[in-house]
């Protein structure tokens, strides 16, 4: 037995990591570095990461002239050695994030589900009704704008340098002829993965096979309704995953009779004490029962009193993180909750804290500017640049450092973040903690935003200067 599972570390280990002989020189070539739409979308990362175009266009002719050696690939990273204008090679690499276990699981189940889903995948085929599917379970299989971390050992500051860039394009070349390389980047090597949809598809297979000896026995609703509910016995993250769009389920809540809304939620019921709870956090659970009626009442309020309710959007569909820092933002008292969070995902208190604050400014798009660092077009950086230039004919601002798509003025420890949403949010350094937290609300003006948070640091500055007088 001991024997057998060192064989299959063994196996595991070398499916883990792969090397790939290096593209033979197309000097002159203009054809494009993929082909398929899954290698386009690694480019589009690439290109909308880069800070720099020049050096994007002498990666790809380091590409083709050949300057990249063999790539060796493995979860989380690929790296080379790339021939630059120096006697030895650069050792370039590019980071990519890898897929948590409960990511996989739920790529798993749904891939697994689908047997047109694994004869693509044998056939070294992603087709996008894969994607699509993996990514209505939670799961974003193709990296986007700032999920490329590349890194050179050369001395230049681009972003990526040309080195990086060159691996990045050979990349593209190699996903184009094996997805796998995707997968394996996000974690997981392909006979692991084979081997785990084989073993789950035979249990879908076997469920199915039940189900029709007891057509009275179902794992999902199999109503019409878009509110058709899950079994009592149905896992809630298969529930979630399996939840209409909210298209379907606004236009099934406006077909029925709502008659009046009450002025405010009703109370949701209160489990009675069991001698048996079999593991149920009640109090929890009732938590997440009060929440989601407060939810539900702000949004048929609000589809009731409008004249178009199609036009008023649907809550965002949140992750387990995000949902989670969403309660602790409505309810920072709630000490049990925070300690429950805290050990669910892993975290500090302090770090749930600065989320929480993350998620004041800008709900989820300030919980991402507080995350996920990302690149801004040149038209945008163009954008903030005439807006603070605006500023300085008033008041000269403090130099700013330009990273990704945050503005630091280092020597008075602020920082604004351009989000997603294309508003500021503001941030300060806490110098103890050596760390960001989020300082005041997020605006659209840039200029607007530093402005307030230099005057708040000036203003924390007279009184840190009153507070020393007054101990002297």
């Amino acid at each position: 037995m001991a024997a057998k599972k060192n064989r299959a570390k063994a196996v595991a280990s070398e499916d883990r990591s792969r090397t790939f002989p290096a593209f033979a020189p197309a000097v002159g070539s203009r054809n494009a570095f993929a082909e398929t739409w899954w290698g386009r979308a690694w480019i589009d990362a690439l290109e909308n990461t880069s800070l720099d175009a020049g050096r994007l266009t002498r990666g790809r002719t380091y590409a083709r002239r050949g300057a990249v050696e063999p790539i060796t690939v493995t979860p989380g990273l690929a790296k080379a050695k790339i021939h630059g204008s120096a006697p030895r090679p650069y050792s370039s690499s590019v980071g990519v994030k890898q897929l948590s276990d409960t990511d996989w699981d739920r790529f798993l189940d749904t891939i697994a589900s689908r047997a047109a889903h694994i004869a693509a995948l044998l056939d070294h085929d992603m087709p996008p009704e894969l994607v699509d599917d993996a990514q209505a379970a939670g799961v974003r299989l193709l990296p986007g704008v700032g999920d490329l971390t590349p890194d050179c050992s050369c001395p230049d500051w681009g972003w990526p340098c040309k080195h990086a860039s060159a691996l990045c394009y050979q990349i593209a070349r190699l996903l184009d002829v094996d997805p796998f390389v995707l997968l394996l980047l996000r974690g997981r090597g392909e006979h692991e993965l084979m081997d785990e949809l084989r073993t789950r598809n035979a249990a879908v297979a076997s469920a199915e096979a039940s189900s029709a000896k007891h057509p009275g026995l179902r794992t999902h609703g199999t109503t019409d309704s878009p509110f058709a509910g899950a079994t009592s016995w149905e896992r809630a993250t298969d529930a979630f995953a399996a939840a209409p769009d909210s298209t379907t389920a606004l236009a099934g809540l406006l077909s029925m009779e709502l008659g009046a809304v009450p002025d405010l939620p009703s109370h949701p019921p209160i489990l009675a004490a069991s001698r048996e709870p079999l593991g149920i956090d009640q109090a929890g659970l009732q938590s997440i029962a009060a929440d989601a009626t407060h939810r539900a009442h702000g949004l048929l309020t609000a589809y009731s009193a409008a004249d178009e309710p199609a036009r008023i959007p649907a809550l965002p569909r949140l992750s387990a993180w995000q949902d989670a820092v969403r309660m602790v933002a409505a309810d920072p008292e709630d000490e049990t909750m925070r300690a429950n969070i805290v050990e669910a995902h892993d975290t500090s208190d302090l770090d749930l804290g600065i989320a929480a604050l993350a998620w004041g400014q800008g709900g989820p798009a300030g919980l991402e500017a507080l995350e996920k660092p990302w690149s801004p077009t040149a038209t945008q950086k163009a954008k903030a640049h005439k807006a603070l230039e605006d500023y300085a004919d008033d008041t000269p601002p403090p130099p700013l450092r330009l990273r990704r798509n945050r503005w630091t003025a280092e020597t008075e420890g602020v920082q604004i973040r351009l989000g997603t949403d294309d508003r500021w949010y503001p941030y300060r350094r806490d110098a103890e903690e050596n760390r960001w937290w989020p300082d005041g609300p997020a605006e659209n003006d840039p200029a607007a935003v530093l402005a307030a948070l230099l005057a708040r640091l000036g203003e924390r500055h007279l009184v840190d200067h009153f507070d020393l007088d007054f101990v002297e």
